[in-house]
C-alpha cells in the first residue's frame, strides 16, 4: 500500500513512552495489532494509526500524509525516553481470507482482513472502500479530519480506544463524551440514491444534518446530526436516507 508508511519506535521505553500518548492499551501487542490514535489535549484527532509488534520494536503503520507530523508530535513528547523515531521502507500489505502465518489480523473489523509487513504481496481487486462502507469504518483524512473525535468517529466500536489504560493525551474528553454525555452526532452508514461528491453537506427541510463522504453500492458513510436526521434528506441531488 503505497499510500501508508510504516514508522518505526525502538529503545527500551518504546512501550511505556506510547502508552502514555495513545488511545488504545499498548500492551495488548501481545496479541496481534493494535488500533489506536494520537489526539490533541482537547481530544480531537490528529492522525490514527496501526502498532505492530516486533521483536525489538514498535512498528506504526500510518497513513504517508501524517507520517511526517506524526513523527514530529512523538519526538516532540520523547523528551529524555530512551525511545528512536525513524521511518522505514517497509510496504503493508492485505488481503481476506484466513490470516497467513506471519501476517496479523485488522483489529478494526473481521471483514478487513489481514495486514502483513514482511513484503509478502497481498490481494489485488478488493474493494475496500464498499467494506468501509458497509461496517461504517473511517479513513484518515476523509472522515476522520481534525475535527474528529474519537467516539463521533466509532473508535470504541473499532477497538481503537480504551477505557481502562490510564491517562493519555486528550484522555479527559474522551472518557467524559463517554460517561457524562449521550453521543447527538457522529458517524453512521447511510442509504442513498443518486450521487454527490465527498463532503458534500447534508440537509433536511432546509437545515444542515451533516455532511457525506465515501459512498458505494447505494450505502455511504456519513457524518450526523442525529436530533436531526430522518425522512426527506438530501445531499446535493443525491436523497439520503437512515434508519437509525
Amino acid at each position: 500500500m503505497t499510500d501508508r508508511t510504516v514508522l518505526k519506535v525502538s529503545g527500551n521505553d518504546r512501550e511505556s513512552f506510547l502508552q502514555g500518548l495513545v488511545s488504545n492499551d499498548v500492551k495488548g501487542l501481545k496479541d496481534g495489532l493494535v488500533y489506536a490514535a494520537l489526539l490533541t489535549p482537547q481530544g480531537k484527532y490528529l492522525a490514527d494509526f496501526l502498532l505492530v509488534p516486533t521483536e525489538d520494536a514498535i512498528l506504526i503503520d500510518v497513513a504517508t500524509d501524517l507520517a511526517r507530523s506524526l513523527a514530529q508530535r512523538l519526538t516532540m513528547y520523547k523528551l529524555r525516553a530512551d525511545v528512536a523515531i525513524e521511518a522505514t521502507d517497509i510496504v503493508p500489505t492485505r488481503g481476506l481470507g484466513e490470516v497467513p502465518e506471519g501476517a496479523f489480523a485488522d483489529p478494526r473489523h473481521a471483514e478487513l482482513g489481514w495486514r502483513a509487513y514482511d513484503g509478502r504481496d497481498g490481494d489485488t481487486g478488493v474493494d475496500w472502500n464498499a467494506i468501509r462502507v458497509a461496517h461504517c469504518i473511517p479513513e484518515t483524512g476523509v472522515e476522520l479530519t481534525g475535527d474528529s473525535y474519537l467516539l463521533e468517529a466509532g473508535f470504541e466500536r473499532l477497538n481503537g480506544v480504551d477505557f481502562r489504560k490510564g491517562c493519555y493525551v486528550g484522555q479527559e474528553v474522551t472518557a467524559r463524551m463517554k460517561h457524562k454525555t449521550e453521543l447527538k452526532k457522529g458517524l453512521a452508514t447511510v442509504s442513498v440514491e443518486g450521487e454527490a461528491p465527498v463532503g458534500t453537506a447534508i440537509t433536511r427541510d432546509g437545515k444542515p444534518v451533516g455532511t457525506l463522504f465515501t459512498q458505494s453500492s447505494g450505502q455511504a458513510i456519513a457524518y450526523l446530526r442525529f436530533d436531526r436526521a430522518g425522512p426527506g434528506m438530501q445531499a446535493g441531488d443525491a436523497v439520503v436516507s437512515w434508519e437509525g
